[in-house]
Parts: structure tokens; sequence; C-alpha cells
């Protein structure tokens, strides 16, 4: 116990309940957030177990609907992408990937603040390049959420199904990013100590976001979270430029 950073733990906990409510995910504040207590491989690795049950605490308590036409046109290619892009991770520099994650938050967070009613077109050729580009952010970054996001936006779910099927299509990415980084080596023993807390935490925190969401606005809560995620590139980017 004398080995747990908690101040991590509750940031965790912060993480998994704004990407509920936000609608990311939480990789997109817990990639950052982890970056200033890990090395990049580790929290790779991190990332993708936390996110195991995290996805399955969603499809629990979001269990009302499901696309299966998307989870089958957004999901496949993500699936294979991400293996992908674990696979390139190991080929570049750490240095190199904390810069494109930062990078990558901020011109998301800049472009859905900018284009507050960014479409894309509900098409099937959409669907496909939203699973490729957020399967291979995920499996090269450790985030992805917010591009499949945008993605599935598109086809005006209803809430419960958008989250649903999102975190079915964050299971099977999970699970097979988990695979890569275990063969790559970036699952450390030292960090196992983590993992009871951070399932517990996924299970936690996806239900106080589930409250919450209830009595916030999702727009409004939305801007607030672009908001918070360009704070948090632009300090990743600074931290390892300075």
């Amino acid at each position: 116990m004398n080995n747990l950073n908690f101040i991590f733990l509750l940031l965790a906990l912060l993480a998994e309940i704004l990407g509920t409510i936000g609608g990311f995910g939480s990789s997109v504040f817990f990639v950052p957030i982890s970056n200033f207590y890990f090395d990049f491989y580790s929290i790779l690795g991190l990332t993708a177990i936390f996110h195991l049950s995290s996805n399955l605490s969603k499809v629990f308590l979001f269990k009302k609907g499901l696309d299966k036409k998307l989870l089958l046109y957004i999901g496949l290619p993500a699936v294979l992408f991400v293996i992908l892009g674990g696979w390139l991770s190991k080929m570049m520099n750490t240095v190199y990937l904390e810069v494109l994650l930062a990078i990558f938050l901020i011109a998301i967070c800049l472009l859905f603040l900018w284009k507050k009613n960014l479409v894309i077109a509900a098409s099937k050729k959409n669907a496909v390049s939203g699973g490729v580009l957020s399967g291979f952010s995920a499996g090269l970054l450790g985030t992805g959420g917010a591009i499949r996001g945008l993605t599935m936006a598109a086809f005006n779910l209803e809430k419960s199904v958008f989250i649903a099927t999102s975190a079915f299509i964050d299971l099977f990415i999970d699970f097979s990013r988990t695979i890569v980084y275990y063969q790559n080596g970036y699952i450390h023993k030292h960090d196992l100590i983590y993992v009871p807390f951070l399932l517990a935490i996924g299970l936690i925190g996806t239900y106080m976001g589930k409250r919450i969401l209830n009595f916030i606005p999702q727009e409004k809560f939305k801007r607030i979270s672009l908001s918070l995620i360009l704070i948090i590139g632009l300090i990743t980017l600074g931290k390892v430029l300075f």
C-alpha cells in the first residue's frame, strides 16, 4: 500500500466520471494525467486494463440497446487498426508519442470547440473510416474515443444506445490492445498493484458519471470537458518540450 499514489487514483476516478459524462471515454483524461506519474509505455498498459473494467461497467449500466450495424462498421476496423497502432508504438520513441498525444488532444479539442455543430454524414464509409482512425489512435497513443464519438454522433443514437454501443466497441478494442501491449512488454509487474484499484474505479466512476449525467445538460458539459482536455494537452506538450 505504501507504493500506491493515492492522488493518482483520485485523478483516475475523476477521469472515469468525466469520461462517462462527456461521452469521450475516460482515456482522453486518464492518459495525459497518467503521463505525470508513469512512463508512456506503462500508461498504455494500464489504460488498456483500466478501460476493460470501465467498459464492462458501461455495458452493464447502459444495457438498454445496442446498434449492431455500427458495432460491425466501426468496431471491426477499430479492432484491426488498434492492433496495428499498438504494434507500431514499440517502434517509436516515447518522447515522440507524448508529443503526438499532446498535439492530438489539442487539435481534437480546438476542432470541437470551433466547430461545435460539426456533423459527419451518417454513411457506412464514414463509419468505417471513423473506426480505422479511432482504433489506430487508441493503439498508438492510448486514446481514440473522441474520434469514435464524433463518428457515432452522426447517427443520432439515443443516449443509452450510444454509450452501450461505444462501450462494446471499446471493449473489443481494449481486449485486443491488452494482448498486444502485453506482448510488447508494456504491462509491468511493479504497476500491477494499481490494477485492482483501477478495476474498482472503473465501476464506481461509471456509476457516479451515470447519476450525474441525469442533472447536467450533455452539450454544456462537453464544452467544459473539451476545455479541460485542451488545458491537459497544452500542459502535456509543455512538459515534453520544456
